[in-house]
């Protein structure tokens, strides 16, 4: 079957779509990426989308407005992936522009922008959309669901294996051994923390807003990282809370830059961008090292995968930090790095079809796995 996958990540930088070819069981399927493909959202949609997502007051018109804007989108980037309109189904994540995970007395919930019944009608075929709300529903974090797929889409080695996503924001999946006394445990996964969130937005502070991403690690190359701030900040809370957990730009956006500025009054802007890079390299070798202490378990191997893997100084900090495995991209097992998340929201789409439950409760916490997705036709 031929599905097509649709993700706008964190970043809002775009959407990455993808048409891929699914059949065999569904718990390891056979699969084939014919297409990817990577939209970017025009300057003032992302700079909008940025700005809601941190909570800037909008009318009813204008999220009207932005939701529209965003699935239109959402069906440039399709047809973009799919010119011929082979896919048989649609899977679409939407834009998140606020996450609140559950607490003592409180659900989750998460809100992706989508207008689903209008991208079916654009793109006359039917959307599989609004993937988080079922594991919400049952007391999950609904974030994240790409570990139950990247199981599935890349297999078992003789170690545990680490998948690394570097989006705007950083989460980990972690797949059990093929053999050996773990091959029987869940595959697991949470959000670390910030990824290219704070950088992005630090170097959109630093230029004055000339410059949106520090390109090829450029201005982080250019100055040092301040490791007393960095072990400063891996202290604080969220770094310390075991899984399942989920954040987003609600915890690591501009407030948060602003507080970590304050902190770095006094350094250069080049120290300032290598220091919040340096910092999410960190978070991430932390975690691994108290995944070991908790459970024992330190993967062979850590492939990564997202806008982050462009950025050589971020890689380069991984690869010193994240002592005890190899550091790779995806691309070498057939994934383009930019071409994960929406391969797994098209497989998500087709688990749909087949019936076949897409959350891992291990990873989000959720009382038990359920199919994700709501399906709507063409008119």
């Amino acid at each position: 079957m031929l599905c097509l996958g649709l993700m706008s990540g964190t970043s809002a930088d775009g959407v990455d779509a993808v048409l891929a070819r699914f059949n065999g069981a569904a718990q390891q399927p056979r699969w084939e990426l014919l297409r990817h493909r990577h939209t970017p959202y025009p300057q003032q949609l992302r700079a909008q989308l940025i700005a809601a997502g941190q909570g800037a007051p909008l009318s009813a018109a204008d999220w009207l407005e932005l939701t529209e804007a965003t699935t239109e989108m959402q069906a440039t980037a399709a047809r973009a992936a799919d010119p011929e309109q082979k896919a048989a189904l649609v899977g679409c994540h939407g834009q998140t522009v606020w996450h609140r995970p559950p607490e003592a007395g409180r659900r989750g919930a998460s809100w992706q922008l989508l207008q689903a019944p209008l991208l079916a009608q654009l793109l006359k075929r039917p959307v599989v959309h609004d993937f988080r709300a079922a594991d919400l529903a049952l007391g999950g974090q609904g974030a994240p669901l790409v570990p139950r797929a990247d199981a599935a889409l890349l297999g078992r080695v003789d170690g545990w294996r680490g998948l690394l996503n570097l989006g705007g924001i950083a989460n980990l999946t972690l797949i059990p051994p093929r053999c050996g006394p773990d091959s029987e445990a869940a595959v697991l996964g949470w959000d670390c923390g910030p990824a290219n969130s704070l950088i992005d937005l630090a170097v959109d502070h630093f230029t004055a807003g000339a410059q949106s991403i520090d390109r090829d690690g450029a201005m982080a190359a250019g100055g040092s990282c301040q490791e007393q701030l960095v072990s400063r900040w891996l202290k604080e809370h969220y770094f310390h809370t075991a899984p399942p957990k989920s954040t987003g730009r609600e915890h690591f956006g501009r407030d948060d830059l602003r507080r970590r500025l304050e902190e770095m009054q006094g350094i250069c802007s080049a120290d300032a961008v290598a220091t919040l890079t340096g910092f999410t390299a960190a978070v991430v070798a932390q975690d691994l090292d108290q995944l070991f202490a908790r459970q024992g378990i330190r993967p062979l191997e850590l492939l990564v995968a997202g806008g982050g893997s462009h950025n050589p100084v971020l890689v380069s900090e991984l690869r010193r930090r994240c002592t005890g495995c190899s550091v790779g991209l995806t691309d070498r097992h057939g994934i383009p790095v930019e071409a994960r998340e929406a391969l797994v929201f098209a497989l998500l789409a087709w688990w749909h079809e087949r019936g076949h439950p897409g959350n891992a409760p291990a990873v989000t916490g959720a009382a038990r796995e359920v199919l994700l997705g709501v399906r709507v036709e063409p008119g």
